[in-house]
């Protein structure tokens, strides 16, 4: 359409309003993982109670509103009171990365003309992998078998899942019964950082404790695992979904009963071990599903103590 006739037409329609900051934040989030999304907003909660905003959008106004050396010296000392609250460099250095994926969306959108180059923290790499152990989770997996009731069939199936599969917890949290093909031996999991669900091949006593889990369940629509009432019943639909802080609590729990101090991220390291001991690097790579092979390559040297077997050697050279 020529550019004379366009104007015509749009001579009539009101000029759109700018979108507002709050409509750009919620683009933000919207365009994030799920489980993403959530660890941004509990990273944008804890700045917005450091600057003392009436909301986490108020605080974000605030930073905004700075010039760039402003924004930088706030930021920096939010990472100076973040660290002196004994968080761990990880831990800070993701919220940072909140508010500098933040910034710089709202630098897309030419809200603001500068970036924010706080840098991380400095953290050691070394991240202990092997996890509570196969025979603590046999002992928890024994312990449910020993139990009655639905909650522990419910359990079981989250502790398969959690450590046959090596999956995350919040992508078990995550799971809709949908998203389980028990006739096919597969879940559809929502990975860390992906946007598409990914087919995953189940073992055999995966499948069998979610067939029993969902024989208590029911076969409706709706999240997989879900919460129980006071009289130990299923609540049913998403408002009785088990979320990842909810699974947090079960394993914890069935770990103390049988003499542990275990998590869920726990069990994956022990999967993953385990892997690496029966198939080798490519095995745990495959069933950690890690991006990085230097990841995978973490659980390999600690579980062969590279490090040891070379003070050994180097001793052994001089008598």
């Amino acid at each position: 359409m020529p550019r004379t006739q366009l104007a015509t037409v749009n001579r009539g329609l009101p000029t759109p309003a700018p979108p507002s900051v709050g409509d750009i934040v919620n683009t933000f989030l919207r365009s994030r993982t799920p489980n993403t999304r959530e660890a941004y907003r509990v990273d944008l909660a804890m700045f917005q109670s450091y600057v003392e905003a009436l909301t986490p959008l108020d605080a974000v106004k605030y930073l905004l509103a700075l010039d760039v050396g402003g924004a930088f010296t706030l930021v920096t000392q939010y990472k100076a009171d973040l660290r002196e609250r004994g968080l761990s460099p990880a831990t800070v250095n993701r919220r940072l990365a909140t508010l500098r994926s933040l910034v710089k969306f709202f630098r897309a959108a030419g809200v603001v003309t500068w970036a924010l180059e706080v840098e991380n923290l400095k953290s050691e790499p070394y991240r202990d992998t092997r996890g509570p152990g196969r025979d603590a989770v046999g002992a928890m997996l024994g312990y449910l078998r020993g139990r009655e009731g639905p909650k522990a069939i419910r359990d079981v199936a989250l502790i398969r899942l959690l450590y046959d599969r090596g999956l995350r917890r919040g992508e078990v949290a995550a799971l809709d019964v949908a998203d389980v093909d028990l006739d096919a031996f597969a879940v559809a999991v929502l990975g860390k950082g992906r946007l598409e669900r990914e087919p995953l091949t189940l073992a055999e006593p995966t499948v069998e404790a979610l067939r029993r889990w969902l024989a208590v369940r029911g076969d409706d629509p709706g999240p997989l695992f879900t919460n129980f009432d006071r009289a130990r019943s299923v609540k049913p639909g998403n408002a009785g979904r088990l979320t990842g802080g909810g699974i947090y609590k079960v394993v914890t729990a069935l770990g103390r009963r049988v003499g542990v101090k275990t998590r869920p991220h726990g069990l994956r390291h022990t999967a993953i071990t385990e892997a690496g001991k029966l198939r080798g690097a490519l095995g745990a790579a495959a069933l950690g599903r890690h991006k990085r092979l230097d990841v995978t390559q973490r659980y390999l040297d600690n579980l062969a103590d590279l490090g040891g077997d070379a003070t050994r050697a180097v001793a052994a050279t001089v008598g």
